[in-house]
């Protein structure tokens, strides 16, 4: 489990260093907004349409990976909405599920690239590429249906949802990406150089900001939501990936990869959809800190397992 955890530690230190940064040299919420547009609407993107254009994907089980990791999803999302009956009758109110709901299903992807290619390099961030086409665009599906569902008094028109979704460049980036693997247009060297460049700052720049936002007083008192909802998002979904995964033949680096995607914690941008559209922003945000701290001991524990 060393070696594991060794390969994790530049991960961690990156985010307790935009946790010293934020109450240090940079406390101005200003800079960390704009740092995160920045990472949001353009690093990231340009990190997913590279590595998804230039990807070998005959060479991993895309598949495989993809697959395991979307029905994770599926079978958490059932779970939760099978069980909502129950919170609700247990005071669990509409907002505070859907944070709930955002907080056991997401997946900071930062953190698991981060994460990936400290362990495999090359092969870690293809494969967490394969993982972004499988995850990202259904489960900014289901995040605004279950909040236009469970959170709003009035909820958005069929048009607005398909519009947000529309607007999310995490999205575009995918269907980019994919179209560029698939009809293999040669670009130039200094193309494929500038959006290397702008991606490789992204997984540094990303892992500060999620230092940036940890509150360690949310640890004092956490709300039994965050608590059952930590349970679910570390222990629950990577037990659904790795019996997936197994199910679909992986082993060795592809089921790491599994395994570190469903194990990181939950995404801030989850925190932003809540405030948008009617969640429980308080609740995400305590429960963004509890499962990224947490992380510390029980990711290095979930690969090794499998690793």
């Amino acid at each position: 489990m060393l070696p594991v955890f060794s390969s994790l530690l530049p991960v961690f230190l990156s985010i307790i260093a935009g946790y010293i940064l934020r109450r240090t040299i940079m406390p101005d919420d200003a800079h960390w907004i704009g740092l995160e547009r920045l990472t949001y609407y353009v690093l990231f993107p340009a990190l997913i349409i590279e590595t998804l254009a230039r990807a070998d994907l005959t060479s991993v089980p895309a598949l495989g990976v993809g697959g395991a990791l979307f029905l994770a999803i599926l079978a958490m999302t059932a779970l939760l909405l099978v069980i909502q009956p129950l919170l609700e009758r247990r005071g669990i109110s509409g907002p505070t599920f859907t944070s709930i709901f955002q907080g056991a299903t997401r997946w900071n992807t930062m953190v698991a690239l981060g994460v990936a290619g400290s362990l495999y390099g090359g092969l870690g961030i293809t494969l967490t590429s394969v993982a972004m086409v499988a995850m990202i665009p259904v489960l900014n599906i289901l995040c605004v249906y279950v909040l236009a569902r469970h959170a709003s008094l009035t909820p958005p028109s069929a048009v607005g949802v398909a519009r947000a979704l529309l607007a999310n460049p995490l999205i575009w980036s995918c269907l980019i990406g994919g179209a560029l693997y698939l009809v293999q247009l040669p670009l130039p060297q200094a193309v494929h150089g500038f959006a290397d460049m702008l991606g490789r700052a992204s997984v540094a720049l990303g892992l500060l900001l999620v230092g940036s936002g940890l509150d360690p007083h949310a640890l004092r008192r956490p709300h039994p939501a965050t608590l059952f909802t930590t349970l679910l998002k570390l222990a629950l979904m990577p037990a659904f990936a790795i019996g997936l995964g197994k199910a679909f033949g992986l082993s060795g680096a592809d089921l790491a990869v599994v395994a570190a995607c469903a194990a990181v914690p939950s995404a801030s941008n989850a925190y932003v959809l809540a405030r948008q559209m009617g969640g429980d922003a308080p609740i995400i945000a305590q429960m963004l800190t509890v499962q990224t701290i947490a992380a510390v001991a029980t990711m290095p524990l979930v690969i090794w397992l499998v690793a």
